[in-house]
This record gives structure tokens, sequence and C-alpha cells, in this order.
């Protein structure tokens, strides 16, 4: 077996052949140059294909993947800051405005004054809201659902620790928010 067979084999999770040693570096197989354009070509073909089953539904609505993002994060976190989405969100209040008075105009997410500070404005989806937001994730929940059974426990663990390995620390912290801030499904109208 020639190197190029042997690392073909690998990529397959095939053993070393018979009476081989074991091949230098088969462990660092994932770093080499190759490999890292693989996972990248990976990345975008997995997020355009991700994104297309929930895009045929935000067309039809005169939405974009913007629109979406707003409707999954306030979802996610009913009474979300606007400060709070800006951050998750990485965009200016002039493009959060844009995606956000639409949302707002035509039912699908309220704002309130905070409690405390008036000057706040918290954000929730309307029943309007959360039923699209509903609707945008089964359709791309099929999509997660069908890729976990397949890859497995192991391989979805291992997943997660890759896209968190990929964020930087202020995502990572974000991310941290969602996952520990218990999901009361709060809605507003």
């Amino acid at each position: 077996m020639n190197a190029e067979a042997d690392t073909a084999a690998l990529r397959r999770g095939a053993a070393e052949p018979q009476g081989a040693a074991p091949v230098a570096g088969r462990n660092l197989l994932f770093l080499r140059e190759e490999e890292l354009r693989l996972a990248q070509d990976l990345l975008f073909f997995g997020y355009r294909d991700f994104t297309a089953v929930a895009d045929q539904l935000l067309v039809e609505l005169n939405m974009g993947r913007a629109h979406h993002r707003v409707l999954h994060f306030v979802g996610r976190r009913p009474g979300i800051t606007v400060g709070d989405l800006l951050a998750i969100l990485s965009i200016t209040k002039q493009s959060l405005g844009r995606v956000l008075q639409p949302l707002v105009e035509d039912g699908y997410v309220v704002q309130t004054p905070g409690a405390s500070d008036r000057r706040q404005r918290l954000l929730a989806l309307t029943d309007k809201g959360a039923a699209l937001e509903r609707r945008l994730f089964e359709r791309q929940r099929e999509t997660i659902m069908r890729a976990y059974r397949e890859a497995g426990p192991t391989a979805v663990e291992g997943f997660r620790r890759v896209m968190r390995g990929l964020m930087g620390n202020e995502a990572r912290g974000l991310l941290k928010l969602l996952e520990d801030e218990p999901q009361d499904g709060g809605r507003r109208r």
C-alpha cells in the first residue's frame, strides 16, 4: 500500500495493513492541509444545505436569514434585551433595526420597556412569531436529527467540541448563557 492509499484507508477508518508498522503521525492526519480544506468544504456545504430548508419558507414570507436569526434567539431567550441580541448577532444597531422593525410591524416580535430601566427594550415573540420560529426549527430539526442518528453519540459529542473550538471566547460565553438559562417558552402579545 502506498502513502496515498494509506491515507485514504485511514479516512475510511480501515486499520493499517496487516504486518505494517503504524503510520507515523496517524493521529495527526486530520491536521494536514488537505484535511483542513476538507473541513472547510464540509462547513460550507453543511451550512448551505442546513439553511436551504428554512430559506424556502423565508423567501415565501419576504424574509431572509437575518430575520431567522432574530426569531431564533428571541425565541430562545424571551425577554432578551436589544443589547444582548446585538452581542449575540455581532451586528450594528442599524443592521438590527432593519430586520427587527418589520418583525415588530408584522406582529412577530413585541418590544416592551425594561422593568427597572425603562430605556431598555425587551424582546419576545408573539404567538405568530413563535409559530413561525417553530416552523423554521422543525424544517431544520429533521436535517440535524438525521445527521446525528447517522453519526452516533460519540460523533455528536465530537461535533459539539469542534464547533465550540471554532468559537471565540465571547461566542462561547454567549452560548453558555443560552445553555444555562431555563427555557420557559414564555411569549408576550
